[in-house]
């Protein structure tokens, strides 16, 4: 937190901007940021756990060729 000169006394200012909880939609706590509690934090970790979500990537071809066309020198 950032804090901004101001004529009444010192105000504190967040440096991120509120965003809702992912899982329900409900603005997210400063414990459990990004989540609005334990409880959807415990959600999004079951998810990763059981296979729901998944970052893709690209499987390289395991017998070492290089495809048709390439020539060995």
């Amino acid at each position: 937190m950032a804090r901004a000169p101001g004529p009444g006394g010192d105000k504190v200012v967040p440096l991120r901007p509120a965003r809702p909880c992912p899982i329900c939609g409900k603005p997210s706590s400063r414990p459990a940021y990004p989540f609005c509690s334990r409880r959807c934090a415990d959600i999004d970790l079951g998810r990763w756990f059981s296979g729901a979500y998944a970052i893709p990537a690209a499987e390289e071809d395991p017998s070492g060729d290089d495809g048709p066309g390439e020539q060995e020198r």
